[in-house]
């Protein structure tokens, strides 16, 4: 073996071994300073991942203290307890779900889906993820000031007055976070309007393209209003002008308009990417040309137009005027339609498809049952005379995690699945992929279903303290989060198992159409050696099974879109 340069190893003709991303050059400041997208759409997935477990560990201690009335664990008082759910929360949106999809499965797949080399920026792109690094240990600094417990809204006057030093830090974290979440929507933006192949153009594009790409508008327009109103409360902090707090003569409601004229569109900044990768789970695995392609595309650009007019929603009780309450109420009502029309699409692609229900399958399928409960129960948060009765209570809890978690959660590790052959060349176990599953499904619905009835006889959320009469579902709901985590390890166990003992994935084990499974797995540094031949993503009558590659192939001579551009 002789050498091209320290890192990258090659034989004497000169040529590396195996030319793929993972291998291409070698040593850890190869990844620091990567420029590759797939290279740091992974360090986005591990760093997210951790995220994850930490929440997730701050979600435990705040349900086995909610296990007994009164003071459960040894030591954890009201305040350690509120600690403990804002972290929990905090962590969970800023970190985890935001950037889950767009920064780590869309800088990992979005440029092979269009044929590209990388994204448009590529320093860009890895400057929003050490932004997001730098965000992260600014948020987590917090805990050496005291912590801080106003909740993840950081709702005034609780973060300006009455709170612990924790305060500044983590919204100083929250606020570089954003620009992160900004630089990525930009890059995505101008990725998909300037590279993609000759051939592609919009009704040609995968779904999760026209998903992220909505996805990233929502990041562009709304993030800076956050950052904006973040930078405010900084400065009513240090400097004591009075802008939200009234003792000081602000107008805490004020903070609220601001908060959730960003905070609503976040949703779907949450959930449009991971609607985008379920009609690519649905279709691939399935083996059937998703029904209403154009519908679907719509829908995506309606819901990102629709989440910037209905944050008035978040504040029925808040002392707002009948008619605004009224206005809000309708315009939240017609969310709906964008949302069942890609439901009803999902479900008339199933309609006598060729469904394999592996476990990206299972994923997809349990995304479609708990966005509809989590859709379902929101009208009941929409309707005026019902929302007062469930504002602030576990309904809304229940709600937001079946929206949150049970959707946008799921459709990523559904998406991790999907494109984990991919990712790293390595399949997993079958079987134990399906126990994951039904390990996670079954803990998630024995958690949060259980709050509706919390919610709906009148529990109030983030009470440290509770009636007798409210313990038995409390304590069904925790065992419900044991065996989630359970099933959250299990899956953790067997992915990495896969990387050390799992079998060689071929290219395309799905029998996927899109640019993505054209190449080989894991894909090489420069994704495609020529521009790929663009035809119909979702027409599956081209791919056959090849018994020598060990997956599907795409029979280019029968495509009949890319004979009619020729």
């Amino acid at each position: 073996m002789t050498t091209l340069d320290a890192n990258r190893p090659v034989d004497s003709t000169g040529t590396p071994p195996v030319d793929n991303y993972l291998t291409f050059t070698r040593g850890i400041m190869s990844w620091i300073v990567t420029l590759d997208h797939k290279r740091i759409g992974v360090m986005y997935l591990f760093a997210v991942l951790a995220s994850f477990f930490v929440g997730g560990v701050f979600a435990l201690l705040v349900r086995t203290e909610l296990l007994t009335p009164g003071q459960t664990i040894p030591g954890v008082d009201a305040d350690a307890y509120n600690q403990f759910f804002t972290l929990h929360g905090a962590i969970m949106v800023f970190l985890v779900i935001i950037p889950s999809i767009p920064a780590a499965m869309g800088n990992f797949v979005l440029p092979i889906m269009l044929g590209a080399k990388d994204v448009a920026f590529p320093r860009l792109n890895l400057g929003s993820f050490y932004l997001w690094i730098l965000g992260a240990i600014c948020a987590v600094a917090s805990l050496t000031f005291g912590g801080f417990d106003t909740g993840w809204t950081f709702y005034t006057p609780y973060s300006t007055t009455t709170t612990t030093g924790g305060v500044i830090p983590v919204v100083v974290g929250v606020f570089i976070l954003g620009f992160s979440s900004i630089f990525t929507g930009i890059n995505f933006v101008v990725t998909i309007h300037k590279l993609r192949p000759p051939g592609m153009t919009w009704f040609k594009m995968p779904l999760f393209l026209w998903a992220t790409y909505a996805t990233a508008l929502i990041q562009v327009l709304a993030t800076p209003v956050l950052g904006i109103t973040l930078l405010m409360l900084i400065v009513e902090r240090v400097a004591s002008i009075g802008l939200f707090d009234p003792a000081m003569g602000g107008d805490p409601v004020l903070f609220q308009h601001f908060f959730w004229f960003y905070s609503h569109p976040a949703v779907y900044i949450m959930i449009l990417p991971a609607m985008g990768i379920i009609s690519e789970i649905i279709s691939v695995h399935a083996h059937r040309h998703i029904f209403g392609y154009r519908f679907i595309a719509f829908s995506s650009v309606a819901i990102a137009i629709f989440s910037f007019l209905v944050w008035g929603h978040h504040m029925f009780t808040s002392g707002q005027s009948p008619l605004m309450n009224t206005l809000f109420s309708a315009i939240t009502f017609s969310v709906a339609i964008p949302s069942a029309i890609k439901v009803f699409n999902w479900l008339a692609t199933l309609y006598k498809g060729s469904i394999s229900l592996n476990t990206p399958m299972l994923y997809g399928l349990g995304f479609i049952f708990l966005f509809t409960i989590g859709g379902l129960t929101g009208l009941h948060l929409g309707t005026l005379n019902t929302d007062i009765h469930l504002h602030d209570t576990y309904f809304v809890v229940a709600h937001f995690h079946y929206v949150m978690m049970g959707s946008a959660l799921i459709a990523m590790i559904g998406g991790l699945h999907h494109w984990w052959p991919k990712m790293f060349g390595k399949m997993y176990n079958e079987k134990h992929g399906a126990i994951g599953f039904w390990l996670v499904f079954i803990g998630f619905n024995v958690t949060f279903f259980t709050q509706f009835m919390l919610g709906s006889h009148g529990m109030p959320r983030r009470y440290y303290d509770y009636q007798p009469e409210f313990q038995i579902y409390h304590v069904i709901s925790t065992i419900g989060s044991y065996i989630m985590a359970l099933g959250f390890f299990w899956t953790a166990y067997y992915l990495i198992a896969s990387l050390v003992g799992g079998k060689k994935a071929p290219a395309n084990p799905w029998g996927g159409r899109s640019l993505e499974w054209q190449c080989s797995s894991p894909p090489p540094h420069d994704n495609f050696k020529v521009t790929p031949s663009v035809g119909d993503c979702y027409d599956f009558s081209v791919v056959r099974w090849d018994e020598e590659e060990g997956g599907y192939v795409v029979d280019r001579d029968q495509d009949p879109s890319l004979k009619s551009a020729t």
